[in-house]
């Protein structure tokens, strides 16, 4: 079964998948937001084509590691996530994940093409980041 991720925004839904062997993460795609119902459905559709068996979504702490309210937001997606879709949904702290999509996409891609593809990419960091804690903690 795949692990994904999701880096939520406002406005776009990030989304990237692990292989089954748990070492790479890949870019998945880019939802772009329009209501809970429709962003959970749409998810959902997409989860079970990647056959997820665990998704795990950014929470995006302040730099002193407090929840404000883009945390409290994520928090609340996840809750209607694990609902909508029946999965394992973890939330896992994504502070500067979008910092560093942006930074690894600077070499690979012309700037309007980045503006696309950045949720994704975060998504990804944000997933190699938990792949590796995991690993860390075995």
């Amino acid at each position: 079964m795949t692990i994904a991720a999701i880096d939520y925004g406002k406005r776009r839904l990030g989304i990237a998948a692990a292989d089954p062997s748990g070492i790479v993460a890949y870019p998945v795609g880019v939802i772009q937001r329009r209501s809970l119902e429709r962003d959970l459905a749409t998810l959902n559709a997409r989860l079970r084509e990647l056959e997820a068996s665990r998704v795990i979504v950014g929470l995006p702490l302040n730099m002193d590691g407090t929840a404000g309210p883009a945390a409290r937001a994520a928090e609340h997606f996840a809750q209607h996530l694990r609902t909508a879709t029946g999965l394992d949904v973890e939330l896992y702290d994504e502070r500067l994940s979008t910092f560093e999509a942006e930074q690894r996409l600077k070499a690979l891609a012309k700037r309007g093409r980045r503006r696309t593809i950045v949720d994704a990419v975060a998504a990804v960091v944000i997933l190699e980041s938990w792949l590796e804690a995991q690993r860390y903690r075995r």
